[in-house]
């Protein structure tokens, strides 16, 4: 990969975080290299209690290509999905925390909720379908 790669991926990391109002330490970019294609699984990290989540996932021929792909879901695709809102607890704990997910469909924000961790370690309590804006 080139340095002037280097700096279009940067570039377009930084704009899908301003776009979608999150900084620098509060998104993960995860490339998966396949033998012909890229997966960007894109993770917010959310301060307040420091858990990860899906975003969305996207593929592309390189991972600029997967990224662009990304910018066009935040600025244009994420306003076609539902958006839901999670409230739910850790095994264990006693605190109720609130996410907000956009998906598809219910199933597609439970699974943004349970990405990549054991689903017995989080007990929901409640989903709901925000009303339309």
């Amino acid at each position: 990969m080139t340095s002037d790669q280097h700096i279009e991926i940067a570039q377009l990391q930084k704009e899908i975080g301003t776009y979608i109002g999150m900084g620098e330490n509060s998104l993960l970019f995860n490339f998966e290299e396949h033998s012909n294609h890229f997966t960007l699984h894109l993770i917010t990290v959310n301060p307040r209690h420091n858990q990860s989540f899906l975003y969305h996932t996207t593929e592309g021929l390189t991972k600029a290509g997967a990224l662009k792909t990304m910018l066009s879901y935040v600025q244009e695709h994420k306003e076609k999905e539902n958006s839901y809102t999670i409230q739910w607890s850790l095994q264990g704990e006693n605190v109720l925390h609130t996410s907000y997910f956009s998906a598809k469909n219910i199933l597609g924000a439970l699974d943004k909720l349970y990405y990549d961790r054991d689903p017995n370690i989080i007990v929901v309590f409640n989903v709901a379908l925000n009303p339309m804006s």
